[in-house]
Formats: structure tokens, C-alpha cells, sequence
């Protein structure tokens, strides 16, 4: 069902009428202009800066220069035939220091590129919090601490008003599960902490921060439609031990079940928090109650399954992850597996129930290289494209209430850690020059969308 040949005659018509079509950025990957508009230090600006965080020691000060080429890159979405264009917000280009009045100049920056979506018929996706916490209230504690929530309240608050006649679907977050352990567990992303128990805390900080700011969206946007995005994966054991089985089940409770089950009103997995001992997050009267607040919909990151193995001593969960042999990988080393998709939505929709589910970020790195024709002949993308949309419709037909796809990405970016080393682009960017030229993959997603 999903192999290449087959899903590449997949028809935009196999799809509702009403299906959403988009492609996703983010804000520190693309728009550079670190240092225009009055815009504040992020803690990724800081973590850039310091030797040995980045593969190849750049930064995203540049990046796509998309803060001065917005409307050539609107004009590139448009043209692909897509109707939503997903994209964060830089909370330090609206306020440098993370509290205080709006800055306008990046305010309106925001409406300028609303306009412009809205001017080429694409809906507007803002992602309120895509990683680029302003560093001054990183100083403070970060999301550690509990006075950061309000602050992200605020900030919410302001933006939505400015922008909320405009903008109808809002995310608040995007990957908590990454914020939280990438950046203040393993400490491979900013703001740099190797600190599980503060990882934990980070993670409630974070669900309560949505929570609380839901309601105080709506109300500077009557109408919005509100939800959260979140890293999924299915879970797969090693072997058919036993006690791999078993690790099956922890390795889920953080990676899954700690984010889906307090939104939907289950509160912390009790296995989990049994396992985490000491370590579970600090939870006043309220907070659960809060973090379940009724969404619109859920968004959903897919990029890989995870096998997981028994490992005692490591950790509280006591699981390792390990790679499958004999199965394709991308050239960032996650396996391809359009099968995994259908796996998890399906599981999403008949433990949750969550309503509107949209696959909010899906994609693939490879060794992308601009031929002499100014061609990019990325035939394995344009394959893992076709073969996960075939998923995504499979996983319809098995009764997803899946509402639409947003592949990842418009543009190659910065790749956080990875630098420029990796490309997740529909579109090729070559950064000397700021060219930007759509792959065959990209061509393909046109067509389809067209057709």
C-alpha cells in the first residue's frame, strides 16, 4: 500500500474536499534579523555562541533571511498550491526580555506577513512558543520556574490582540517533549541543562502554559480555534522478551502518555509518576485542571517509530532506544516508516478521541545537491512525501478524524544542533546566495495539488 510507485498516483480528490494542505516554518530556523527591529536575545542565540553546541558552528543570525524576503517565500508557498501556511512567532521580537509592552516593529512585522498570507490565500497557522524563549527570562530560571507560565500568558495575551482579527488557528506549543528533554535533560539543545528532574518540571510548566493561555485566546479572538502540537511516536520492543515488552510500556508513559493524558483530562500517567519517585514535577490545586482545558484540535509531529530495550540502571524508565537493522533510514538516521503513521494516529484517535487531528509537521533530511541545471532531483523525498500522504489517507479510511497535512518544510533552515548540515526543504535554499529552488519533491507536492 505505501510503496513508492503506488503512492505516487495518489489524487488530491482521495482526500475531503475540505482537507487542509499547508507546509510549516519556524521562526529562529528562517527569518535571521537577529539583531533588527529591536529584537531581544533568545536563549538559541546564546547557545549558538558557545563553541562545540552546533555541528557546524553556525547559528540561525541569517538563516533563510526570510525576515527581508517574506513576500518571495509566501509568493513560493502560494505557488505550490497549498492553503495554509503554518509559522511561529519570535516571542523576543515581540518582547525582548520576555515581559513588558509589545515592541512594534515586530508586531508589525507579524501583520505584515499575515497580510501577506491572507493576500495569496493562505490561511494563517501561528505557533505562539517554537523554541526561541527570550533569554532574559532564561537568566531568571527559564521554564523551571513557575513565574515564566505567567509570563507566557502575557505574552499570548498580546499577541492574539494584535493579531487575532487575522489569525483564526493558534498553537500555543510546538513539541514540549523536545523543549523539555532535548534542551534541559540531554542539554543537546538550549538552553543547554543536563537536568532530569528539571526536565520533568519544564514539561508541567509547559502543558500549564497552554492551559492557561487557551482561554485568554479565545477571548482576544472570539472564534479561534485552539489546540497544542506534539512529537509522537509509536513505541515498538527490541525483542519479544519479556522484559523488552515491558520497557515498551515505560518507555511510553514519558515519551506519549505524559503529554496526551493530562490534556485529556487523565492527569499523569501513575506508572510514570511511580517510576519518576522524587522526580515528578511539583503540581498545585488547579494545574491538572488547567492542562485539560478543552481544545479545537490536536496537532501531531510524525517523523519516526522508536524501538526500545530493557535497560536496568539507566534512568528512572530503565529503557535505551536502538536502532532496527535492515530498514531505510534518512540521512538524519530516522527510519522511514509510512506504516508507523497509520499506527499512531489510529492509536491517538481510539485512546483519546481527541476531535480534529492535523499531522502538523512531516518530512525528511537527505544529501540534497544542486545539479548544473539548477535541479535538485531529491527522488527520495519526493518518495517519503507520497508514501506518508498515502498513510496519512489510510489512516482516514481507518477512521482518523485526520483534517489535514502540513509536510515540513517550505525551506532547508537552520536545523538547530545539526546547523545547515541537514535539509528538510521542499525548496533548496543555497545560502550564499539566498536562491531559492523548488526540489523535484516540491515540484511533485505542486502537481498533486494541483492536479
Amino acid at each position: 500500500m505505501f510503496d513508492a510507485p503506488t503512492a505516487r498516483q495518489l489524487r488530491r480528490t482521495d482526500f475531503p474536499p475540505d482537507f487542509r494542505w499547508g507546509c510549516s516554518t519556524s521562526s529562529y530556523q528562517i527569518e535571521g534579523a537577529v539583531d533588527e527591529g529591536g529584537r531581544g536575545e533568545s536563549i538559541w542565540d546564546r547557545f549558538c555562541a558557545q563553541p562545540g553546541r552546533i555541528r557546524d558552528a553556525s547559528s540561525g543570525a541569517v538563516a533563510c533571511d526570510h525576515y527581508h524576503r517574506w513576500p518571495e517565500d509566501l509568493d513560493l508557498a502560494q505557488s505550490l498550491g497549498v492553503n495554509a501556511y503554518r509559522f511561529s512567532i519570535a516571542w523576543p521580537r515581540i518582547q525582548p526580555s520576555g515581559r513588558g509592552p509589545g515592541l512594534q516593529a515586530g508586531l508589525d512585522f507579524y501583520e505584515r506577513l499575515v497580510d501577506g498570507m491572507l493576500e495569496r490565500g493562505l490561511q494563517p497557522w501561528a505557533t505562539l512558543y517554537h523554541w526561541d524563549l527570550p533569554q532574559a527570562l532564561q537568566d531568571a530560571g527559564g521554564w523551571v520556574q513557575r513565574e515564566t507560565v505567567d509570563a507566557f500568558v502575557d505574552y499570548a495575551d498580546l499577541v492574539v490582540r494584535r493579531l487575532g482579527d487575522r489569525v483564526r488557528h493558534w498553537i500555543t506549543h510546538n513539541e514540549p517533549w523536545c523543549t523539555a528533554f532535548l534542551g534541559h535533560a540531554e542539554g543537546c539543545h538550549a538552553p543547554g541543562v543536563q537536568d532530569f528532574g528539571a526536565a520533568i518540571q519544564v514539561c508541567h510548566h509547559l502543558l500549564l502554559s497552554h492551559g492557561l493561555a487557551v482561554p485568554v485566546i479565545r477571548a482576544a479572538c472570539p472564534g479561534a480555534q485552539v489546540g497544542i502540537t506534539l512529537s509522537l511516536h509509536p513505541i515498538h520492543a527490541a525483542s519479544d522478551s519479556a522484559a523488552d515488552q515491558a520497557a515498551v510500556q515505560r518507555h511510553d508513559g514519558l515519551r506519549n502518555r505524559w503529554f496526551l493524558d493530562p490534556l485529556h483530562g487523565r492527569g499523569y500517567p501513575a506508572d510514570t509518576l511511580a517510576l519518576l519517585g522524587d522526580r515528578a514535577p511539583q503540581v498545585a490545586p488547579g494545574d491538572l485542571q488547567a492542562i485539560a482545558t478543552r481544545t479545537d484540535f490536536l496537532g501531531v509531529n510524525y517523523y519516526f517509530p522508536e524501538e526500545v530495550a530493557d535497560a536496568p540502571g539507566q534512568g528512572p524508565l530503565a529503557t535505551r532506544v536502538v536502532e532496527r537493522e535492515g530498514v531505510p533510514r534518512t540521512a538524519f538516521g530516522w527510519e522511514v516508516s509510512p506504516e508507523g503513521l497509520v499506527e499512531l494516529f489510529t492509536r491517538v484517535q481510539r485512546d483519546y478521541t481527541p476531535g480534529p487531528i492535523y499531522l502538523t509537521e512531516n518530512g525528511s533530511t537527505w544529501d540534497d545537491t544542486l545539479g548544473p541545471d539548477d535541479q535538485v532531483p531529491d527522488e527520495q523525498r519526493l518518495d517519503y512525501l507520497a508514501r506518508h500522504l498515502a498513510a496519512a489517507r489510510e489512516a482516514m479510511r481507518q477512521g482518523v478524524l485526520l483534517k489535514g497535512y502540513f509536510a515540513w518544510s517550505l525551506l532547508d533552515n537552520f536545523e538547530w544542533a545539526e546547523g545547515y548540515t541537514r535539509r528538510f526543504g521542499l525548496t533548496y535554499v543555497d545560502y550564499p546566495t539566498q536562491r531559492r529552488i523548488l526540489k523535484a519533491s516540491g515540484q511533485w507536492y505542486a502537481r498533486f495539488l494541483h492536479a
